[in-house]
């Protein structure tokens, strides 16, 4: 019991102030619980497709495929990659962890996985494509290229402030994650 306490701590001192915001304020404490229950089902129409997929992606696709494609030696190849599947991808933010764990799991070097997070969380196709037809092409090319330009920059930063050691642990603790 002690265990469950400390690992969801975070969990019930939110709900302990979500309990005293509505002791103080209750139009504020209703407001939080009906954003934390839109936020709840929301999230439970994301993940389940997402965990499908990365089943799939776990069985179908061979560790020596991915390594090929986006591990160590993959240079460009694995970056376009990277890049074109963070885009590419549907969901929020925190579907994207799911299939970083994965794609560690399966051996892909650590900067892809870090550009594929940053491709997931600011470069997706039909973002860009709305901001083609309702900002111009100039600021939506403009905001690619810079989002491009600060995904590489802080990929090559976390991937060379990164030790082996942290990295061979991140790793460990994604291929663990069953």
């Amino acid at each position: 019991m002690k265990n469950i306490m400390i690992r969801y701590r975070f969990f019930f001192v939110m709900v302990a102030v979500t309990i005293g915001l509505a002791a103080i304020n209750p139009a504020a404490g209703e407001k939080a619980v009906d954003t934390t229950i839109f936020s709840f089902r929301e999230m439970l129409s994301v993940l389940p497709p997402i965990f499908i997929l990365l089943g799939l992606l776990d069985v179908w696709v061979p560790r020596e495929t991915m390594i090929r494609f986006m591990g160590k030696g993959s240079g460009a190849k694995g970056i376009l990659l990277a890049i074109f599947l963070g885009s590419a991808a549907a969901g929020p933010l925190y579907g994207a962890f799911p299939m970083a764990a994965v794609f560690m799991k399966k051996g892909v070097k650590f900067s892809n996985v870090l550009i594929f997070l940053g491709a997931w969380s600011t470069t997706k196709i039909p973002m860009f494509l709305f901001e083609l037809s309702a900002l111009g092409t100039r600021f939506a090319l403009t905001r690619l290229g810079a989002s491009m330009v600060g995904i590489f920059v802080i990929a090559h930063l976390v991937d060379k402030s990164v030790d082996e050691k942290e990295k061979s642990m991140v790793y460990k603790n994604a291929s663990e994650m069953n």
